[in-house]
């Protein structure tokens, strides 16, 4: 597709432009898309402007003096619920009146499109489409109450004697006065007429019709600041904060309009996970419910700690809820539980699955406890006897900082040694060169690994108890009851050890502060303690950082639009233009979004900046892992993810994937596999990630993405010419930034054409043979696996008495039949007509001869051809005259009823074994009776290889027998009779996968009966009617075309013992079939270390050969630009839900190699993103 493809669709563009004015005026609906009545539009402006009318009624008689200001509230707030019950009342009047058989109302994003038929201004149709209604009748009842409630406050919040007090300007009044209402209509219309269909839209469905609440909820929210100040005297921040809300208060509805303000649910879970994080010094959660529970609990402990009356009191309090708030609560919980379970069921616990979940033991448990410990008895003897002494350069604060500032330094060098590119902009000389191979990765990287292991030590214990320690000394810890002081310090006391990193630089940062600055008259040293200090800290530097990641991105953007020529569209250059000019202002909605901890959305993916609404770090409303768009390749990321897992497990601790927090986003790479890796939680000692995969059938832009990130990863790791000290990384500015590679047991996937093997006369000369000696090893192989359940030659005598009446026969067989009793089908039979023969024979000229030589292998007994819709008969004996009767009664036997052929029981007579244990390896009977002429035995018994079923034989060694001859082997050898049966067995599987030619099958053939695709034959009916024998036959077929495959590759087999190694590796280490199979997933999952299938492509006519082999390699690993994928996910969100723009060849899908936008898009979530496979919560330890 080309740069200028729409953006929106001609559909989608009428669609969306009666969908934003419905947003922006809160409800009505003035474009429709279809003719309508006027009095449509007038009854939709008259109920907008109700509570305009009764919020005017209550100003007017206030201004006259009639009423007291609270009264006149309470009179328009009455007549506003008054009114709106009237209005639900009378949809549930018309629905009654129009519908008596109704379906049960789902919110749609298209009912926009629905066309009505009105008949009157009051009619059922017309109220119905004024007035959607609610869904539950507890909401027609809440919101009408609140309906009533947000006029009245409406009315108080927009006094014009209230407002003139703020402002002392008539004119001013008079504005805010008439567009504060415009705001209040909007408020009131969204709640009781018609809710808008919001662009800030975080949940794809409106289930409990929480949507409706938005905009009343921020009504209220200002109204509350005018009511503090009301009652509040003499309070000038209160003053300003209500004259500054007042303003703003107009602009809400084009706040509203531009999806900046979150909706309800996401503005709830997006503050409490600040206040969690920055509050209270915890990390954000993966689900809402883990969010809720630690909220609290954090919560609770900050407001403890300010009852406590003493100061040893509050540092040991601190300390240790700090310590314990930080560790995997939930796995400690599911470990204790799992615990509890095993002591009272412990045969059921046994079978409990953990999965990757922490094995949280007696190790564990007493490393947590004795860390504990030590932290108590630092910061209590620290505090105890050196914690009176203001700061100075001296003082042991101070030499604490010192050592905090060297740690620092210390980490942050041996972070950023581990990783491939320095800053991301020049390539680490300490890293190895030329990663191709895990054994000379592993070798090269034997130092960066002990350098791992020192920074994890740091880490882990010495930074935490250093941190501690300066804490501990701190004078504002003396300051009992201080809400600041409980606030500060329980926040850092916890971060200490949930957010280790960024605890050290807050506290470096402020220390560096002190030591510049001991003015105590300056407003940092008198007004904050060191805990308030830490806490702006931690917030600027968040922000900062994220203020830099927002600007890197629209700059990637800016620039990508013009220099990759794929992106440049006719608009570029202007909206580059306006972007240059406008610069200060985007530079505000970045610093905006930044402040807010919201994406910065570019509309369309397009140099277009908008403020997207705050949300939850992880951006998608469902539980983790949910959903995923399952598929056939999606087996491959099961199997690889607890490997991959425990590799993250060891870069995290290590620091090589640089500093990850939650919300950081991963790229990992391998042939065509791409993981996507989501840090959602982490704590001490542990991390919790989200790991997807992403489609491997590439389509164009899916491929052109994939290649721009092979190439990156090849110029980090792979190219040999990184000659050069601290070379530049040549893709800086990419959003994905190579760190490092990990060592993984996963499959790698090799395809090869199969040109000059499947095609090549000589191999296909030698298939049949091949596929002899396969299937007799296998039928063999099947028998021995079936004789270990018998454990003597009595037990088997038992089971033959039981069983083999239906044992098959190694000798001729002449079978009685009862009159008119049809036989199989026999080949032999079309030789048997001639020209001459009489239809109404009995059987043909040629039949009445004996045929049967003694010890001859039987065959199944022949039948002739007769003529449809006839009724045979036969006899034993065919008498050689017959009287007129007998004619006349053969004659009349053709409109005798047919006969059903399923009825008639085959009877085949015991077969003598030579030796006794022959019954050991005896194929079962069903299998001796297929349909193949006499004449194909005794060709099978010269073309079978004995000799090779002699060395079967002899590699047989019957350990589960109890007593065995010593000569048993060769008994079985000499055994003529077991012989017939594997002669003929393998002549019934050749007869239904090749028929009776002796000819070279040919490669489609080949191809066809390796996929079980052979077209229908008599045969072949016959061998699929025993599915066991068909599944073996299919089975030893395939060998044996892997076999061909090896022999043309490797050279040919030497002696029958390499023969037998290459069917047992084939047998225990391979799973050879197609990879449509379900058995190809199992093989997957059960980590086969080969699997092997053949293809077909129509297109070129070739034949391709695809070999998984499982092994430890190198997947490459890249840290993705955090703001990039929010901001790509927000227009995705914003695209998909608001302006339903679901085109597959849209704009905002098509391939960008810088920003990676296909995948992005995939990455999402369902059902907005499409990842074939996405992981639970995965707890990966980091000790």
């Amino acid at each position: 597709m080309g740069p200028d493809v729409p953006l929106l669709n001609e559909y989608k563009q009428e669609f969306f432009l009666k969908r934003f004015p419905q947003t922006l005026l809160g409800g009505p609906r003035f474009k429709l898309g279809y003719c309508a009545p006027p009095y449509v539009y007038v009854n939709q402006i008259i109920l907008f402007l109700m509570p305009w009318v009764w919020g005017g009624v209550g100003t007017l008689l206030y201004q006259l003096g009639v009423m007291k200001d609270y009264y006149t509230a309470a009179l328009s707030g009455g007549l506003m619920f008054v009114t709106a019950l009237i209005l639900q009342m009378t949809n549930l009047y018309a629905k009654q009146k129009t519908v008596t058989v109704e379906r049960m109302q789902i919110q749609n994003t298209l009912t926009d499109e629905d066309e009505f038929e009105f008949s009157s201004c009051v009619g059922s149709e017309t109220v119905k489409f004024i007035i959607p209604g609610k869904k539950y009748i507890i909401n027609t009842v809440f919101h009408s109450l609140l309906a009533g409630v947000l006029c009245g406050l409406g009315t108080w919040y927009l006094l014009p004697n209230r407002i003139t007090l703020l402002y002392s300007n008539i004119g001013g009044t008079v504005m805010i006065f008439v567009f504060g209402w415009v705001t209040i209509c909007t408020g009131e219309y969204s709640l009781i007429i018609n809710t808008a269909t919001e662009t800030a839209t975080f949940q794809a469905l409106d289930t409990y019709e929480i949507t409706a609440l938005m905009r009343p909820f921020y009504i209220f929210v200002f109204m509350a600041v005018d009511l503090a100040h009301r009652f509040a005297v003499n309070t000038p921040i209160l003053e300003q904060t209500n004259q500054i809300l007042h303003i703003i208060f107009l602009f809400l509805p084009f706040l509203w309009a531009m999806g900046i303000l979150p909706p309800l649910d996401a503005l709830f879970l997006w503050g409490m996970e600040q206040l969690l994080e920055f509050g209270l010094g915890g990390s954000p959660m993966s689900s809402n419910t883990k969010l809720l529970v630690m909220f609290l609990i954090s919560a609770g402990t900050a407001i403890a700690s300010y009852f406590i009356p003493s100061t040893l009191g509050v540092i040991l309090f601190m300390t240790g809820f700090g310590f314990i708030l930080s560790l995997n609560l939930s796995e400690i919980g599911f470990a204790f539980k799992h615990t509890m379970i095993s002591h009272l069921a412990s045969s059921k616990s046994k079978n409990m699955h953990r999965g990757l979940r922490i094995q949280f033991g007696w190790r564990e448990f007493i490393f947590y406890l004795t860390v504990l410990t030590f932290a108590l008895i630092e910061a209590s003897l620290l505090h105890q006897f050196a914690g009176f002494s203001s700061f100075s350069k001296a003082s042991p604060q101070a030499i604490v900082s010192y050592i905090l500032i060297i740690l620092l330094m210390i980490m942050w060098i041996l972070r950023e040694i581990q990783r491939v590119y320095l800053f991301g902009v020049f390539r680490n000389p300490f890293y190895p060169k030329d990663v191709r191979t895990v054994t000379v990765f592993m070798e090269k990287q034997r130092r960066l690994m002990k350098v791992g292991v020192v920074r994890r030590i740091l880490l882990t214990l010495v930074s935490p108890f250093a941190m501690i320690a300066f804490l501990s000394l701190d004078r504002s810890l003396q300051n009992l009851h201080s809400v600041s002081v409980c606030i500060g310090f329980t926040r850092i006391f916890r971060m200490v050890w949930q957010n280790t990193e960024n605890a050290l630089l807050d506290i470096v940062v402020v220390s560096i502060a002190q030591m510049l600055v001991f003015n105590p008259d300056l407003w940092w040293n008198r007004s904050l303690d060191t805990g308030i200090r830490l806490l702006l800290v931690g917030i600027l530097r968040d922000r900062v950082l994220q203020f830099v990641s927002k600007l890197q991105f629209a700059i990637a953007i800016l620039l990508t639009s013009w220099t990759e020529k794929k992106q440049r569209r006719k608009s570029t250059a202007t909206l580059i233009t306006l972007n240059v000019v406008f610069f200060p202002i985007l530079l505000t909605f970045i610093a905006i979004s930044a402040l807010l901890s919201s994406p910065l959305l570019p509309l369309f993916t397009l140099p277009v900046f908008l403020i997207g609404f705050p949300r939850p770090v992880r951006s998608w409303p469902g539980p983790v892992g949910a959903t995923a768009c399952v598929c056939s390749d999606t087996v491959y990321y099961q199997q690889m993810v607890p490997s991959l897992a425990l590799a993250l497990q060891s870069a995290l601790a290590a620091g090589s994937l640089g500093l990850s927090l939650p919300g950081s986003h991963y790229l990992c790479r391998f042939q065509d596999r791409l993981m996507w890796i989501l840090v959602l939680e982490k704590g001490f000692t542990y991390c919790g990630v989200n790991i997807k995969g992403l489609e491997l059938q590439e389509t164009s832009c899916h491929a052109a993405e994939a290649h721009r990130v092979d190439e990156l990863f090849e110029m980090a790791f792979e190219h040999q010419e990184h000659t050069k000290i601290l070379s530049p990384n040549h893709h800086f500015g990419h959003i994905l930034t190579p760190c490092t590679v990990l060592p993984v047991r996963l499959y790698s996937d090799a395809r090869n054409v199969l040109s000059g093997i499947i095609d090549s006369h000589e191999n296909l000369k030698h298939l049949k043979d091949d596929f002899i000696k396969v299937l007799v090893w296998m039928l063999v192989q099947y028998c021995y696996k079936k004789s270990k359940t018998w454990e003597s030659p009595d037990n088997a005598d038992m089971n033959k008495k039981r069983s083999f009446p239906e044992n098959q026969h190694s000798s001729a067989v002449e079978r009685s039949r009862p009159l008119r009793e049809e036989d199989s089908f026999s080949v032999d039979t079309i030789e048997d007509w001639t020209d001459d023969s009489d239809i109404f024979d009995l059987e043909p000229s040629g039949r009445m001869k004996d045929r049967k030589e003694p010890g001859q292998l039987g065959t199944t007994p022949k039948v002739h051809l007769s003529i449809p819709g006839s009724v045979e008969t036969q006899s034993q004996e065919v008498p050689q005259e017959m009287s007129p009767e007998d004619k006349l009664y053969r004659a009349v036997v053709l409109g005798l009823p047919a006969v059903d052929k399923g009825k008639q029981q085959e009877v085949l007579p015991q077969v003598e074994f030579s030796c006794c244990y022959s019954e050991l390896l005896s194929i079962p009977e069903e299998w001796r009776t297929a349909p193949v002429p006499s004449s194909k035995v005794n060709e099978m018994r010269q073309r079978f290889p004995e000799e090779w079923y002699h060395f079967i034989l002899s590699q047989l060694d019957f350990f589960h027998l109890k007593e065995k001859p010593s000569n048993l082997l060769e008994d079985l050898m000499k055994d003529k009779a077991l012989k017939d049966l594997y002669i003929h067995g393998v002549l019934s599987c050749c007869f239904g996968l090749f028929g009776l030619d002796n000819t070279v099958p040919a490669p489609s053939h080949v191809f066809r009966a390796y996929t079980g695709g052979i077209p229908w034959s008599v045969g072949l009916d016959w061998l699929t009617s025993k599915p066991e024998l068909f599944q073996l036959a299919l089975k030893a077929f395939r060998y044996t075309f892997k076999l061909m495959v090896d022999k043309a590759s490797l050279g040919p087999v030497e002696n029958f013992k390499e023969l037998v190694n290459y069917l047992e590796e084939y047998e225990n280490d391979w799973y050879i079939g197609l990879v449509s199979d379900l058995e190809w997933q199992q093989a997957v999952l059960q980590e086969k270390p080969y699997l092997f299938s053949l293809g077909h492509d129509p297109n070129m006519g070739i034949y391709t050969g695809r070999v998984l082999t499982l092994q430890e390699l190198l997947v490459q690993v890249g840290k993705l630009n955090d703001e990039a994928v929010r901001g790509q996910w927000a227009n995705l969100s914003w695209e998909l839900l608001y302006a339903t723009n679901d085109d597959e060849e849209r704009y905002s899908i098509q391939a960008h190699p810088v920003l990676l936008r296909n995948l992005t898009v995939q990455a999402a979530d369902p059902p907005l993103g499409y990842p074939v496979y996405s992981s639970e919560l995965l707890h990966l330890p980091l000790f």
